[in-house]
């Protein structure tokens, strides 16, 4: 059975890049038929934010993507926190010990840096000099008994066997070992692994069959490849994920505008629609080195041993595209399953367009005011909104139920976007409108107040003749159009909307009484027939 994962750090609120990964972890493991796992890579404590795990848990569970083992549901590879495997690691790192494929380094800091200085100013690639992997069993053993900080260092002389790199989505790389640091570390002094060692032992140890990441990690593959070759295990299936950028083409990170996932579930967004725009991002476009192998460009050594993954990777990257033309299908969560194709994705890295968003988020609310189940979730969602934030202080039960939020999708049609803009939009939808503000005052300016009466009187007395079973777009507009035909009343429709809404633009006059019933409409049109302007 195919097994996959996720492995965020808990750095921080979950932004849109990683539940873009882990929405592609999901769709490709249950295109494989197989399973997914949270897994939380916390063994650098200096990084760690309080309350960051709970937080991508909620923005997970939020988003639907569910999870098959990891925290809160524990599994057959537990514990799923890496701070927690420590035993693990270390069992790794003596086999590789005792294999000569990893030795004990005592160098000083002060050493390192001298070294690596003195290596860039002879124009040399070498980063670390190998001193001590010349010292003999007893001179190590003498140093660990008398307690000297240390790391553990990969033999790179020691691999024999060099695995081709291949990857799902760049398919054949060119070998880029040269790029490699010297020796690379994989214990740090403080017993805890390396990114690179706790990555590799975690997606042995846990069965993992395919592992999809961002592609700042591609550079690191040779090595993980021969941490594998040094242990003897089999490596899972590569792909590597083109990032986000942001539309300016440097990397999208929290630091740089509104990318958490919490701030779009508070502004109101679909959930399908984020997960739509996200899965489009690079989605199902031509490669453009179709047939040629990928040079991963090379990275500095000191990132390539650096003890934890990056914070932010470098701002470098393959040329920018804008997701291609016509990748604005609308797609839920099955139709994402069954049309995922991870060797499809672009190999460049693509920006966000908010106005596809827009577009997208539109036709899902569109999509679940045709059925009952997705009208109770929406009301539901603008229900608590409202409860919560209050934007029109109480609001009547009447105005929340699914069908009346349903009938306020289709009259808003394509003027809604987002579940908010219902209320910028149209608060005359769900309160009595506001005939005293100078917007209203402004729509009957040139009206006087015995006309306005009189057009307001004589739409009141044909409403009122209309039956409830009877009110409808059709009944309202015709003997609407008679009636002021008949008369010859300008201004009948604006005075009508003034009534009814305090608003010069929105829906048609027609729509809105159909929406507001018969009751209200009256109700509406009563209480501004004999006010003052």
């Amino acid at each position: 059975m195919s097994l996959l994962r996720f492995a965020p750090s808990p750095t921080g609120a979950l932004h849109l890049g990683g539940l873009r990964m882990a929405l592609y972890n999901h769709l490709y493991s249950r295109r494989l038929g197989g399973k997914w796992i949270l897994r939380i890579e916390d063994t650098d404590s200096t990084r760690f934010v309080p309350g960051a795990v709970d937080g991508i848990r909620h923005a997970l569970d939020w988003a639907g993507l569910e999870y098959d083992y990891g925290p809160g549901k524990g599994g057959p590879h537990a514990p799923y926190f890496q701070s927690e495997r420590l035993d693990l690691y270390r069992s790794y790192t003596t086999k590789l010990l005792s294999s000569g494929h990893a030795y004990r380094c005592f160098c000083s800091v002060d050493t390192l840096t001298a070294l690596r200085e003195k290596f860039a100013r002879a124009g040399s690639s070498t980063s670390y000099d190998r001193r001590c992997l010349h010292l003999t069993e007893e001179e190590v053993a003498r140093r660990v008994r008398a307690g000297e900080r240390h790391v553990v260092r990969l033999n790179n002389g020691a691999i024999k066997v060099r695995r081709p790199t291949t990857d799902l989505v760049f398919g054949n790389l060119k070998d880029a070992h040269g790029s490699l640091a010297t020796d690379p570390i994989l214990l740090k002094s403080d017993g805890y692994p390396t990114y690179h060692l706790a990555n590799v032992v975690d997606d042995h140890s846990m069965g993992i069959t395919h592992v999809l990441r961002g592609e700042e990690w591609i550079t690191s593959l040779p090595l993980h490849l021969d941490i594998y070759s040094a242990l003897g295990l089999e490596p899972p299936q590569f792909a590597h994920i083109p990032i986000i950028l942001n539309p300016d083409g440097t990397k999208m990170s929290k630091r740089n505008g509104d990318v958490k996932v919490e701030d779009y579930i508070r502004q109101g967004w679909e959930k399908s629609a984020l997960l739509n725009w996200l899965a489009l991002v690079g989605w199902g476009t031509q490669h453009d080195l179709e047939g040629s192998e990928f040079e991963v460009e090379p990275t500095s050594k000191a990132a390539l041993s650096n003890a934890e993954p990056p914070a932010a990777a470098s701002e470098k990257h393959s040329p920018t595209m804008k997701e291609a033309p016509g990748t604005t299908k609308v797609m839920g969560m099955d139709e994402l399953i069954s049309e995922f194709d991870v060797s499809a994705l672009t190999h460049r890295s693509s920006s966000l367009d908010p106005g596809k968003l827009s577009y997208l988020n539109r036709q899902h609310l569109l999509r679940a005011a045709t059925t009952e189940v997705g009208m109770v979730g929406v009301a539901g969602r603008v229900r608590e909104w409202m409860n919560e934030s209050k934007p029109l202080g109480e609001i009547s039960d009447e105005y929340s139920t699914p069908q009346y939020i349903q009938s306020v999708i289709r009259v808003l049609d394509s003027r809604l976007i987002n579940i908010r803009d219902m209320v910028s939009l149209a608060p005359y939808l769900f309160v009595a409108p506001d005939h005293i503000s100078e917007e209203a005052k402004h729509m009957v300016r040139r009206v006087k107040s015995e006309q306005r009466n009189e057009i307001l009187s004589a739409a009141y007395s044909i409403l009122d003749s209309i039956d409830r079973a009877s009110w409808d777009a059709v009944n309202i507009h015709d003997i609407t159009t008679k009636e002021r035909e008949r008369k010859g009343i300008p201004m009948f429709l604006p005075v009508l909307r003034y009534a009814l809404t305090g608003m010069k633009d929105g829906p048609p006059v027609v729509d809105l009484m159909v929406i507001l019933g018969k009751h209200r409409t009256l109700d509406r049109i009563k209480s501004v027939t004999t006010s003052e302007i």
